[in-house]
């Protein structure tokens, strides 16, 4: 059972990029090579370390993420996971996700000297599964969570508990969690519906390390950045007419 749900969990997409010499290379205690990049802009004080979503790999997103850099003025390291993209191994599990996070934080801490209160914790949807992870083994100044599942057995049904054998189990995280989290998640999620953002709030909140949560009115799990923009957009329009 535990192969045939990874498989279900993990949809790798045909890798959108080749070997670049930009990229790092890191090696996870499994023994995987993953590669990463990363983005600086001058004068950033944070670091976003980011965890991506599961259909897709770092050459999808590193455009989004040059404008996210530019936007905000922080400096993002994206690192891809065991059997995604161009890194090794062919069967994604929840341990190698674990594995290439923490691979991702220590090369950040490490050899780029990057302090933990500069690093922010950044995971979209299967990728709040590693960030929650590396929240309770690791002081870091922030984390946001996008999108984010309960656990994975509760994606299609709403249990009560925890179940043996679930995957990225966030919510029963958050009690070894000492670090400030921000949810931000679509109304109108089918893939991951919002009431799982509404829960992860809930027991930060019990926690005491809740941020105001920011619940995207209209959006879907595909549509939220885009949602977004155009309502920015919006903002910004009518506020120039005025």
């Amino acid at each position: 059972m535990g192969a045939n749900l990874n498989r279900l969990v993990f949809q790798p997409p045909p890798s959108s990029y080749n070997k670049d010499p930009n990229l790092i290379w890191l090696h996870t205690d499994l023994s995987e090579v993953i590669p990463a990049f990363y983005i600086s802009v001058k004068d950033a004080h944070f670091t976003l370390l980011f965890s991506h979503g599961n259909a897709e790999d770092l050459g999808l997103i590193i455009r989004f993420f040059r404008e996210v850099s530019r936007e905000l003025k922080v400096n993002v390291f994206a690192y891809e996971y065991t059997g995604y993209g161009m890194s090794t191994g062919s069967a994604p599990q929840e341990p190698c996700l674990y594995a290439d996070i923490e691979a991702a934080f220590k090369y950040l801490r490490d050899i780029m000297k990057v302090p933990w209160e500069q690093i922010v914790l950044f995971g979209r949807s299967i990728g709040t599964g590693p960030s929650c992870h590396l929240a309770t083994r690791t002081a870091v100044r922030g984390m946001v969570l996008q999108s984010p599942m309960v656990s994975i057995y509760r994606i299609p049904i709403q249990f009560r508990f925890t179940l043996p054998g679930d995957l990225f189990t966030n919510v029963d995280k958050v009690s070894d969690m000492c670090t400030p989290v921000f949810i931000i998640h679509g109304t109108r999620d089918a893939i991951v519906p919002c009431w799982h953002g509404r829960s992860m709030h809930a027991a930060c909140v019990k926690r005491g390390i809740d941020v105001d949560p920011h619940w995207v009115e209209g959006a879907d799990h595909n549509t939220l950045e885009s949602t977004l923009v155009l309502r920015s957009s919006t903002i910004s329009a009518g506020s120039s007419l005025t």
